[in-house]
């Protein structure tokens, strides 16, 4: 599998009166073309940290101090701000933590998505209106809702535009960080079910962000799990659950709860 995206010796810092806090400390990973990456850890790890460096959105005082990462090859902290905006949301996109309060309570679920695509694609009010129409269907909601506002839709509707609008320059890779949080579980399961959908029809990878080791091992290709900052271990899921070499990674999986046997989860 050719890899769509490298990441070498990744090391993130945030500076201090006392010197820095290193949040990601020489991270090596690989998202493939096609590919599901879960990326597993404890709230503080890092996870997040490694989205946003790939975004090239870390909020000051944090900064990329050390390493690459190559998206076809080509290292993207070397992009100016002009080629960022061009190649942010086309190539890559990202569905934010707590994603469904992202959306601006102000503006009209249409405004939202002629921002996007008046920005990047130049289209019109009714080129954009069409175009926001067939990004609703997909995650299948109606398009009479273009005129709503975000407090006007349940959360899970919520959550589904948000996906539509990071799926709307039609990215090779969707970074999902956290993205069924605070939902339910038979919206948990309905989200989750569209995502594999939509990637099965489009034909983009996930780099899947979350702290439930459960949860990716139903869907991921491989799963890494990162400790303060490093990524600790990464193998394919079956192995992971079948025999994960860390300590973290084994009471990651002693923690999970068990409907069926350990030898029925890990050989699905």
């Amino acid at each position: 599998m050719s890899a769509l995206v490298e990441i070498r010796d990744l090391t993130v810092a945030y500076p201090t009166s006392a010197g820095s806090v290193v949040a990601v400390e020489n991270l090596d990973l690989d998202i493939g073309d096609d590919e599901i990456v879960g990326l597993a850890g404890e709230s503080g790890s890092g996870k997040s940290t490694v989205a946003l460096a790939m975004m090239r959105l870390l909020r000051p005082p944090g900064r990329v101090v050390a390493g690459r990462i190559l998206v076809d090859s080509e290292n993207l902290l070397d992009f100016d701000l002009r080629r960022l905006a061009a190649w942010r949301w086309r190539t890559v996109s990202m569905v934010f933590q707590s994603a469904m309060n992202a959306l601006n309570p102000v503006a009209t679920i249409f405004a939202q998505f002629h921002d996007v695509l008046a920005r990047h694609l130049g289209l019109d009010r009714q080129q954009a209106k069409d175009r926001a129409a067939e990004l609703l269907a997909l995650v299948g909601i109606s398009e009479d809702r273009l005129d709503d506002y975000p407090h006007q839709l349940s959360g899970g509707m919520r959550q589904r535009v948000v996906l539509a609008i990071a799926l709307a320059l039609e990215p090779r890779l969707v970074i999902l960080d956290e993205p069924t949080t605070a939902l339910d579980v038979v919206v948990q399961r309905e989200i989750l079910d569209q995502i594999l959908d939509l990637k099965t029809r489009l034909g983009f990878s996930i780099l899947f962000i979350s702290h439930d080791l459960a949860l990716l091992s139903e869907f991921a290709d491989r799963i890494g799990v990162m400790l303060d900052g490093r990524l600790v271990e990464i193998a394919a899921t079956a192995d992971m659950l079948a025999s994960p070499r860390h300590p973290y990674s084994q009471k990651l999986w002693q923690a999970m709860p068990r409907l069926a046997s350990e030898t029925s989860v890990a050989g699905r």
